[in-house]
Protein backbone atom coordinates (compact mmCIF):
# COMPACT_ATOMS: atom_id res chain seq x y z
CA UNK A 1 0.00 0.00 0.00
CA UNK A 2 1.64 2.78 -0.86
CA UNK A 3 1.84 5.72 2.08
CA UNK A 4 1.22 9.11 2.13
CA UNK A 5 5.17 10.41 1.64
CA UNK A 6 4.59 8.17 -1.66
CA UNK A 7 1.18 9.79 -2.57
CA UNK A 8 2.28 13.04 -2.07
CA UNK A 9 5.56 12.96 -3.94
CA UNK A 10 3.77 10.86 -6.61
CA UNK A 11 1.07 14.18 -6.99
CA UNK A 12 4.36 16.67 -7.01
CA UNK A 13 5.60 14.97 -10.24
CA UNK A 14 2.40 14.76 -12.22
CA UNK A 15 1.33 18.09 -11.11
CA UNK A 16 4.04 20.61 -10.98
CA UNK A 17 3.04 22.14 -7.49
CA UNK A 18 6.19 22.47 -5.22
CA UNK A 19 4.59 23.29 -2.28
CA UNK A 20 4.50 19.88 -0.29
CA UNK A 21 2.17 21.41 2.47
CA UNK A 22 -0.32 22.13 -0.66
CA UNK A 23 -0.10 18.76 -1.91
CA UNK A 24 -1.05 17.34 1.38
CA UNK A 25 -4.32 19.29 1.76
CA UNK A 26 -5.09 19.07 -1.50
CA UNK A 27 -4.77 15.44 -1.12
CA UNK A 28 -6.23 15.38 2.82
CA UNK A 29 -9.22 17.02 0.94
CA UNK A 30 -9.67 13.93 -1.89
CA UNK A 31 -9.61 11.31 0.80
CA UNK A 32 -6.19 10.79 0.08
CA UNK A 33 -7.39 9.84 -3.57
CA UNK A 34 -4.71 10.14 -5.76
CA UNK A 35 -6.21 9.67 -9.13
CA UNK A 36 -9.07 11.87 -7.78
CA UNK A 37 -6.76 14.39 -7.04
CA UNK A 38 -5.12 14.70 -9.80
CA UNK A 39 -8.00 15.14 -11.78
CA UNK A 40 -9.50 17.82 -10.02
CA UNK A 41 -6.25 19.28 -9.65
CA UNK A 42 -5.99 19.20 -13.71
CA UNK A 43 -9.46 19.14 -14.64
CA UNK A 44 -9.11 17.85 -18.07
CA UNK A 45 -11.03 14.90 -19.63
CA UNK A 46 -8.54 13.48 -21.62
CA UNK A 47 -11.14 11.89 -23.47
CA UNK A 48 -12.53 14.83 -24.40
CA UNK A 49 -9.70 16.90 -24.96
CA UNK A 50 -7.15 15.83 -27.97
CA UNK A 51 -4.25 18.32 -27.04
CA UNK A 52 -4.21 15.99 -23.46
CA UNK A 53 -2.31 12.95 -23.29
CA UNK A 54 -3.73 10.48 -20.45
CA UNK A 55 0.22 9.37 -19.91
CA UNK A 56 1.33 13.18 -20.08
CA UNK A 57 4.36 13.91 -17.12
CA UNK A 58 4.31 17.28 -15.35
CA UNK A 59 6.44 18.72 -18.71
CA UNK A 60 3.08 18.36 -20.91
CA UNK A 61 1.64 21.79 -22.52
CA UNK A 62 -1.38 23.12 -21.71
CA UNK A 63 -1.71 24.58 -25.71
CA UNK A 64 -3.66 22.37 -27.50
CA UNK A 65 -2.64 21.81 -31.40
CA UNK A 66 -3.76 25.10 -33.73
CA UNK A 67 -6.45 22.53 -35.67
CA UNK A 68 -7.69 21.07 -32.41
CA UNK A 69 -11.14 21.53 -31.77
CA UNK A 70 -12.44 24.74 -29.73
CA UNK A 71 -13.36 23.47 -26.32
CA UNK A 72 -14.74 25.40 -23.42
CA UNK A 73 -12.91 24.09 -21.10
CA UNK A 74 -10.02 24.45 -19.56
CA UNK A 75 -6.52 23.70 -20.67
CA UNK A 76 -4.84 22.00 -18.33
CA UNK A 77 -0.91 22.51 -17.64
CA UNK A 78 -0.57 18.95 -16.31
CA UNK A 79 -2.37 15.85 -16.84
CA UNK A 80 -2.28 12.62 -15.00
CA UNK A 81 -4.00 9.42 -15.22
CA UNK A 82 -7.73 9.63 -14.91
CA UNK A 83 -10.23 6.36 -15.13
CA UNK A 84 -14.43 7.28 -17.01
CA UNK A 85 -15.66 6.75 -13.23
CA UNK A 86 -13.61 9.52 -12.01
CA UNK A 87 -13.97 11.54 -14.88
CA UNK A 88 -17.32 11.64 -14.39
CA UNK A 89 -17.33 12.22 -10.28
CA UNK A 90 -14.65 14.85 -10.79
CA UNK A 91 -15.48 18.96 -10.71
CA UNK A 92 -14.53 20.40 -14.19
CA UNK A 93 -12.92 23.63 -12.68
CA UNK A 94 -9.37 23.62 -13.00
CA UNK A 95 -6.38 25.81 -12.22
CA UNK A 96 -2.54 25.78 -12.42
CA UNK A 97 -0.08 28.54 -11.62
CA UNK A 98 0.86 31.17 -14.00
CA UNK A 99 4.32 33.76 -12.94
CA UNK A 100 3.54 37.13 -14.19
CA UNK A 101 6.50 39.02 -15.91
CA UNK A 102 7.93 41.19 -13.48
CA UNK A 103 7.09 44.48 -16.09
CA UNK A 104 3.06 43.41 -15.34
CA UNK A 105 3.97 43.55 -11.86
CA UNK A 106 6.01 46.74 -11.48
CA UNK A 107 4.04 48.50 -13.96
CA UNK A 108 0.91 48.67 -12.08
CA UNK A 109 -0.21 50.71 -9.73
CA UNK A 110 -0.32 47.88 -7.21
CA UNK A 111 2.73 46.82 -6.88
CA UNK A 112 2.92 46.95 -3.15
CA UNK A 113 -0.90 46.02 -1.94
CA UNK A 114 -1.60 43.51 -5.03
CA UNK A 115 1.27 41.51 -6.06
CA UNK A 116 3.40 41.44 -2.37
CA UNK A 117 1.34 39.05 0.24
CA UNK A 118 -1.39 38.10 -1.51
CA UNK A 119 -3.21 35.64 -0.58
CA UNK A 120 -3.52 32.42 -2.59
CA UNK A 121 -7.13 31.32 -3.84
CA UNK A 122 -7.75 27.53 -4.67
CA UNK A 123 -10.70 26.85 -6.19
CA UNK A 124 -12.13 23.20 -5.93
CA UNK A 125 -15.54 22.62 -6.06
CA UNK A 126 -15.27 19.61 -4.00
CA UNK A 127 -12.62 21.00 -1.38
CA UNK A 128 -14.59 21.10 1.96
CA UNK A 129 -12.60 24.68 3.04
CA UNK A 130 -10.57 27.36 1.46
CA UNK A 131 -7.01 27.40 0.12
CA UNK A 132 -7.26 30.20 -0.43
CA UNK A 133 -5.34 32.15 2.06
CA UNK A 134 -2.26 29.57 1.63
CA UNK A 135 0.98 30.86 0.35
CA UNK A 136 2.24 28.45 -2.50
CA UNK A 137 6.29 28.65 -2.02
CA UNK A 138 9.32 31.22 -3.34
CA UNK A 139 11.18 28.52 -4.69
CA UNK A 140 9.46 28.72 -8.15
CA UNK A 141 9.44 32.39 -8.11
CA UNK A 142 11.90 33.95 -10.96
CA UNK A 143 14.64 35.86 -9.94
CA UNK A 144 13.94 38.88 -12.32
CA UNK A 145 15.66 42.42 -10.98
CA UNK A 146 12.66 44.34 -9.90
CA UNK A 147 13.99 46.99 -11.46
CA UNK A 148 13.61 46.01 -15.04
CA UNK A 149 10.54 48.31 -16.13
CA UNK A 150 9.45 47.61 -19.41
CA UNK A 151 5.91 50.07 -18.43
CA UNK A 152 6.09 52.76 -16.51
CA UNK A 153 3.41 53.05 -13.64
CA UNK A 154 1.17 55.58 -15.99
CA UNK A 155 1.48 53.42 -18.91
CA UNK A 156 -0.65 50.13 -17.49
CA UNK A 157 -3.50 52.25 -16.87
CA UNK A 158 -3.20 54.11 -19.82
CA UNK A 159 -3.41 51.29 -22.03
CA UNK A 160 -6.50 49.83 -20.06
CA UNK A 161 -7.94 53.02 -20.54
CA UNK A 162 -7.02 53.23 -24.17
CA UNK A 163 -8.89 50.05 -24.38
CA UNK A 164 -11.97 50.97 -22.72
CA UNK A 165 -12.30 54.03 -24.57
CA UNK A 166 -11.67 52.02 -28.35
CA UNK A 167 -13.98 49.19 -26.60
CA UNK A 168 -16.92 51.54 -26.06
CA UNK A 169 -16.36 53.31 -29.60
CA UNK A 170 -16.65 50.11 -31.62
CA UNK A 171 -19.32 48.01 -29.42
CA UNK A 172 -21.23 50.51 -27.18
CA UNK A 173 -21.27 51.74 -23.54
CA UNK A 174 -22.54 50.26 -20.29
CA UNK A 175 -24.51 47.82 -19.63
CA UNK A 176 -24.36 46.28 -23.12
CA UNK A 177 -20.75 45.18 -22.42
CA UNK A 178 -19.20 44.11 -19.71
CA UNK A 179 -17.46 46.58 -17.52
CA UNK A 180 -13.87 46.92 -18.33
CA UNK A 181 -11.59 48.82 -15.36
CA UNK A 182 -9.59 51.32 -16.85
CA UNK A 183 -6.64 49.75 -14.31
CA UNK A 184 -3.53 48.19 -15.23
CA UNK A 185 -3.85 44.05 -14.51
CA UNK A 186 -2.34 43.99 -11.18
CA UNK A 187 -4.82 46.91 -10.20
CA UNK A 188 -7.69 44.73 -11.00
CA UNK A 189 -6.65 41.81 -9.67
CA UNK A 190 -6.67 43.70 -6.99
CA UNK A 191 -9.81 45.14 -7.08
CA UNK A 192 -11.27 41.76 -7.20
CA UNK A 193 -9.43 40.43 -4.10
CA UNK A 194 -10.57 43.02 -2.27
CA UNK A 195 -14.46 42.69 -3.97
CA UNK A 196 -13.62 38.36 -2.88
CA UNK A 197 -14.78 38.60 -7.01
CA UNK A 198 -12.98 36.09 -9.63
CA UNK A 199 -11.05 38.32 -12.50
CA UNK A 200 -12.60 37.98 -16.03
CA UNK A 201 -10.14 38.69 -18.46
CA UNK A 202 -10.17 39.04 -22.11
CA UNK A 203 -7.59 39.52 -24.69
CA UNK A 204 -8.81 41.69 -27.48
CA UNK A 205 -6.84 40.84 -31.19
CA UNK A 206 -8.45 43.16 -32.89
CA UNK A 207 -6.82 41.97 -36.59
CA UNK A 208 -9.00 38.40 -36.08
CA UNK A 209 -11.64 37.41 -38.40
CA UNK A 210 -13.53 36.36 -35.24
CA UNK A 211 -13.49 39.31 -33.12
CA UNK A 212 -15.99 41.29 -34.17
CA UNK A 213 -18.79 39.05 -33.97
CA UNK A 214 -17.55 37.88 -30.60
CA UNK A 215 -17.46 41.16 -29.51
CA UNK A 216 -20.57 42.29 -30.50
CA UNK A 217 -22.86 39.05 -30.08
CA UNK A 218 -21.23 37.33 -27.48
CA UNK A 219 -19.17 39.89 -24.45
CA UNK A 220 -21.73 42.63 -25.35
CA UNK A 221 -24.92 40.31 -25.32
CA UNK A 222 -26.96 41.88 -22.51
CA UNK A 223 -27.52 38.80 -20.26
CA UNK A 224 -23.66 38.11 -20.24
CA UNK A 225 -22.55 41.50 -19.93
CA UNK A 226 -24.79 41.52 -16.58
CA UNK A 227 -23.95 38.21 -15.33
CA UNK A 228 -20.06 39.38 -16.07
CA UNK A 229 -20.61 42.67 -14.25
CA UNK A 230 -22.46 41.44 -11.50
CA UNK A 231 -20.62 38.61 -10.54
CA UNK A 232 -16.96 39.22 -11.62
CA UNK A 233 -14.06 42.30 -11.94
CA UNK A 234 -13.18 42.56 -15.70
CA UNK A 235 -10.30 43.54 -17.22
CA UNK A 236 -9.63 43.61 -21.21
CA UNK A 237 -6.38 44.07 -22.95
CA UNK A 238 -5.65 44.45 -26.57
CA UNK A 239 -2.60 41.79 -27.63
CA UNK A 240 -1.27 45.23 -29.74
CA UNK A 241 -0.40 46.99 -26.47
CA UNK A 242 2.63 45.94 -24.19
CA UNK A 243 0.36 44.64 -21.14
CA UNK A 244 -1.64 42.97 -22.92
CA UNK A 245 0.93 41.36 -25.56
CA UNK A 246 2.91 39.80 -22.50
CA UNK A 247 -0.49 38.72 -20.40
CA UNK A 248 -1.30 36.58 -23.67
CA UNK A 249 2.11 35.29 -23.13
CA UNK A 250 1.91 34.61 -19.37
CA UNK A 251 -2.10 32.74 -20.51
CA UNK A 252 -0.37 30.75 -23.49
CA UNK A 253 -3.09 32.00 -25.69
CA UNK A 254 -2.60 29.92 -28.49
CA UNK A 255 -6.67 31.24 -30.39
CA UNK A 256 -8.70 34.06 -30.15
CA UNK A 257 -10.56 35.23 -29.28
CA UNK A 258 -9.30 34.38 -25.57
CA UNK A 259 -11.40 35.02 -22.12
CA UNK A 260 -9.71 33.75 -18.94
CA UNK A 261 -11.17 33.55 -15.06
CA UNK A 262 -7.77 33.87 -12.73
CA UNK A 263 -7.79 34.48 -8.93
CA UNK A 264 -4.48 36.26 -7.13
CA UNK A 265 -1.44 34.04 -5.71
CA UNK A 266 1.38 34.58 -4.49
CA UNK A 267 5.05 35.39 -5.41
CA UNK A 268 3.55 37.63 -8.71
CA UNK A 269 1.39 34.55 -9.63
CA UNK A 270 -2.15 34.00 -10.37
CA UNK A 271 -4.24 30.79 -10.50
CA UNK A 272 -5.84 29.87 -14.15
CA UNK A 273 -9.40 28.66 -13.00
CA UNK A 274 -10.82 29.02 -16.95
CA UNK A 275 -9.44 29.56 -19.78
CA UNK A 276 -11.87 29.71 -23.17
CA UNK A 277 -10.02 30.28 -26.81
CA UNK A 278 -12.19 30.60 -29.80
CA UNK A 279 -15.69 32.00 -30.88
CA UNK A 280 -18.16 30.99 -28.60
CA UNK A 281 -22.36 32.06 -28.37
CA UNK A 282 -23.56 34.13 -25.26
CA UNK A 283 -25.19 30.77 -23.92
CA UNK A 284 -21.26 29.04 -23.79
CA UNK A 285 -19.93 31.55 -21.94
CA UNK A 286 -22.34 31.72 -19.52
CA UNK A 287 -22.55 28.22 -19.02
CA UNK A 288 -18.86 28.24 -18.63
CA UNK A 289 -18.97 31.30 -15.93
CA UNK A 290 -21.74 30.02 -14.13
CA UNK A 291 -19.67 26.65 -13.56
CA UNK A 292 -16.40 28.86 -12.50
CA UNK A 293 -18.37 30.68 -10.40
CA UNK A 294 -20.50 27.77 -8.68
CA UNK A 295 -17.13 25.90 -8.20
CA UNK A 296 -15.45 28.80 -6.79
CA UNK A 297 -17.80 29.88 -4.08
CA UNK A 298 -17.10 28.02 -1.56
CA UNK A 299 -13.26 29.29 -1.64
CA UNK A 300 -14.61 33.02 -2.49
CA UNK A 301 -17.30 32.49 0.40
CA UNK A 302 -14.52 31.24 3.05
CA UNK A 303 -11.77 34.04 1.80
CA UNK A 304 -14.61 36.50 2.87
CA UNK A 305 -15.56 34.62 6.58
CA UNK A 306 -11.96 34.65 6.98
CA UNK A 307 -11.42 38.36 5.91
CA UNK A 308 -14.74 39.46 8.11
CA UNK A 309 -13.03 37.61 10.93
CA UNK A 310 -9.43 38.76 10.38
CA UNK A 311 -11.67 42.46 10.87
CA UNK A 312 -13.54 41.07 13.27
CA UNK A 313 -10.59 39.97 15.62
CA UNK A 314 -8.30 42.83 14.53
CA UNK A 315 -11.50 44.90 15.53
CA UNK A 316 -11.69 42.98 18.90
CA UNK A 317 -7.82 43.67 19.35
CA UNK A 318 -8.48 46.83 18.75
CA UNK A 319 -10.64 47.41 21.09
CA UNK A 320 -8.65 45.51 23.62
CA UNK A 321 -5.30 47.24 23.13
CA UNK A 322 -7.43 50.58 23.63
CA UNK A 323 -9.63 49.02 26.52
CA UNK A 324 -5.85 47.99 28.16
CA UNK A 325 -4.04 51.04 27.50
CA UNK A 326 -7.09 52.92 28.93
CA UNK A 327 -6.77 50.75 32.54
CA UNK A 328 -3.12 51.47 32.06
CA UNK A 329 -3.23 55.06 31.90
CA UNK A 330 -6.06 55.12 34.71
CA UNK A 331 -3.68 53.06 36.76
CA UNK A 332 -0.81 54.92 35.73
CA UNK A 333 -2.64 58.52 36.45
CA UNK A 334 -3.47 56.82 39.87
CA UNK A 335 -0.21 56.01 40.60
CA UNK A 336 0.92 59.08 39.80
CA UNK A 337 -1.65 61.33 41.85
CA UNK A 338 -0.92 58.41 44.90
CA UNK A 339 3.41 59.25 44.44
CA UNK A 340 2.38 63.32 43.87
CA UNK A 341 0.41 62.62 47.45
CA UNK A 342 3.12 61.04 49.15
CA UNK A 343 5.59 63.28 47.56
CA UNK A 344 3.27 66.21 48.92
CA UNK A 345 2.53 64.40 52.31
CA UNK A 346 6.71 63.79 52.45
CA UNK A 347 7.12 67.47 51.65
CA UNK A 348 4.81 68.62 54.40
CA UNK A 349 6.40 65.68 56.93
CA UNK A 350 10.13 67.43 56.24
CA UNK A 351 8.29 71.42 56.32
CA UNK A 352 7.37 70.31 59.68
CA UNK A 353 10.54 68.84 61.06
CA UNK A 354 12.30 71.81 59.55
CA UNK A 355 10.73 74.33 61.51
CA UNK A 356 10.88 72.16 64.49
CA UNK A 357 14.75 71.95 64.23
CA UNK A 358 14.88 75.84 63.53
CA UNK A 359 12.69 76.52 66.65
CA UNK A 360 14.29 74.08 68.39
CA UNK A 361 17.75 75.61 67.29
CA UNK A 362 16.35 78.95 67.78
CA UNK A 363 14.92 77.88 71.72
CA UNK A 364 18.29 76.70 72.47
CA UNK A 365 20.33 79.70 71.34
CA UNK A 366 17.74 81.30 73.17
CA UNK A 367 18.36 79.93 75.78
CA UNK A 368 22.21 80.05 75.38
CA UNK A 369 22.22 83.77 74.75
CA UNK A 370 20.26 84.03 78.44
CA UNK A 371 23.05 81.72 79.90
CA UNK A 372 25.59 83.71 78.09
CA UNK A 373 23.72 86.99 79.33
CA UNK A 374 22.93 85.64 83.00
CA UNK A 375 26.83 84.61 82.90
CA UNK A 376 28.25 87.88 81.76
CA UNK A 377 26.07 89.56 83.89
CA UNK A 378 26.65 87.64 87.32
CA UNK A 379 30.12 88.41 86.13
CA UNK A 380 29.71 92.13 85.99
CA UNK A 381 28.22 92.06 89.13
CA UNK A 382 30.93 90.22 90.78
CA UNK A 383 33.44 92.80 89.49
CA UNK A 384 31.35 95.44 90.89
CA UNK A 385 31.00 94.15 93.94
CA UNK A 386 34.38 93.35 94.09
CA UNK A 387 35.30 96.98 92.82
CA UNK A 388 33.04 98.32 95.64
CA UNK A 389 35.72 97.09 97.85
CA UNK A 390 34.87 96.90 101.65
CA UNK A 391 31.57 99.09 102.98
CA UNK A 392 33.83 101.76 105.00
CA UNK A 393 33.01 102.11 108.88
CA UNK A 394 31.15 105.49 110.21
CA UNK A 395 33.33 108.55 110.18
CA UNK A 396 33.29 112.14 109.06
CA UNK A 397 33.75 111.13 105.67
CA UNK A 398 31.96 108.72 105.03
CA UNK A 399 28.55 109.08 103.44
CA UNK A 400 25.18 106.96 104.27
CA UNK A 401 23.25 105.90 101.21
CA UNK A 402 19.98 104.14 101.43
CA UNK A 403 18.46 103.28 97.97
CA UNK A 404 14.35 102.73 97.77
CA UNK A 405 13.68 100.08 94.87
CA UNK A 406 10.29 100.42 93.07
CA UNK A 407 9.13 97.00 94.95
CA UNK A 408 9.34 98.40 98.24
CA UNK A 409 12.71 96.76 99.05
CA UNK A 410 15.44 99.18 100.69
CA UNK A 411 19.12 98.29 100.84
CA UNK A 412 21.74 100.94 102.51
CA UNK A 413 25.40 101.17 102.42
CA UNK A 414 28.23 103.60 103.46
CA UNK A 415 30.14 105.12 101.18
CA UNK A 416 33.48 107.54 101.10
CA UNK A 417 32.19 111.08 100.55
CA UNK A 418 34.44 111.24 97.60
CA UNK A 419 33.35 108.16 95.93
CA UNK A 420 31.35 109.19 92.64
CA UNK A 421 27.84 108.60 91.61
CA UNK A 422 29.49 105.83 89.16
CA UNK A 423 29.71 103.84 92.34
CA UNK A 424 26.33 104.09 93.65
CA UNK A 425 25.03 102.45 90.39
CA UNK A 426 28.05 99.96 90.92
CA UNK A 427 26.43 98.98 94.07
CA UNK A 428 23.22 98.78 92.80
CA UNK A 429 24.49 96.97 90.00
CA UNK A 430 25.82 94.10 92.34
CA UNK A 431 23.15 92.97 94.22
CA UNK A 432 21.20 91.83 90.79
CA UNK A 433 17.86 93.22 91.71
CA UNK A 434 17.50 95.34 88.22
CA UNK A 435 18.82 95.17 84.89
CA UNK A 436 22.01 96.91 84.47
CA UNK A 437 21.32 100.15 82.15
CA UNK A 438 17.63 99.88 82.57
CA UNK A 439 17.21 102.42 85.49
CA UNK A 440 18.12 105.45 86.98
CA UNK A 441 18.67 107.15 90.71
CA UNK A 442 16.82 110.01 91.62
CA UNK A 443 16.86 111.98 95.10
CA UNK A 444 13.57 114.24 95.90
CA UNK A 445 13.77 117.16 97.63
CA UNK A 446 15.04 118.59 95.09
CA UNK A 447 14.24 116.54 92.34
CA UNK A 448 17.48 114.99 91.04
CA UNK A 449 18.07 112.97 88.40
CA UNK A 450 21.63 111.20 88.18
CA UNK A 451 22.06 110.39 84.72
CA UNK A 452 25.44 110.03 82.51
CA UNK A 453 26.15 113.27 83.02
CA UNK A 454 26.33 113.25 86.91
CA UNK A 455 28.50 110.01 86.83
CA UNK A 456 31.45 111.59 87.82
CA UNK A 457 30.35 113.73 90.18
CA UNK A 458 31.53 112.73 93.76
CA UNK A 459 29.07 112.22 96.64
CA UNK A 460 30.31 115.56 98.33
CA UNK A 461 29.61 116.95 95.04
CA UNK A 462 26.23 115.95 94.11
CA UNK A 463 25.42 117.17 97.64
CA UNK A 464 24.48 113.76 98.85
CA UNK A 465 26.79 113.90 102.06
CA UNK A 466 26.50 112.74 104.86
CA UNK A 467 23.72 110.98 104.15
CA UNK A 468 21.31 110.60 101.50
CA UNK A 469 18.00 108.54 100.08
CA UNK A 470 17.85 108.04 96.81
CA UNK A 471 15.23 105.81 95.00
CA UNK A 472 15.28 103.79 91.90
CA UNK A 473 13.05 105.08 88.74
CA UNK A 474 12.99 102.27 85.91
CA UNK A 475 13.47 103.46 82.54
CA UNK A 476 10.86 103.52 80.08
Amino acid sequence: MVDVADKVSYFQALTGVEDRDLCSDILEAHGWDLELAISSFTGGNPSDNPSVNPTATASSSSIPPPDAEPSSSSSPLIAGPSSTAAAAARPSLTWRLITLPISVVSGSLGLVSGAIGLGMWVAGGVLSYSLGMIGLGSGSGRGVDSSTRLVSVSAAASEAMDFVTAFESEYGFMPTRPNFVSDGFMDALQRSRNAYKLLFVYLHSPEHPDTPVFCERTLCNDALAAFVNENFVAWGGSIRASEGFKMSNSLKASRFPFCAVVMAATNQRIALLQQVEGPKTPEEMLMVLQRVLEESAPVLVAARLDAEERRTNMQLREEQDAAYRAALEADQARERQRKEEQERLEREAAEVERKRKEEEETRLRAEREVAERAAALAKLREEKALSLGAEPEKGPDVTRVLVRFPAGERKERRFHSDDTIQRLYDYVDSLGCLEIGNYSLVSNFPRVVYRSDKLSLSLREAGLHPQASLFVELNS
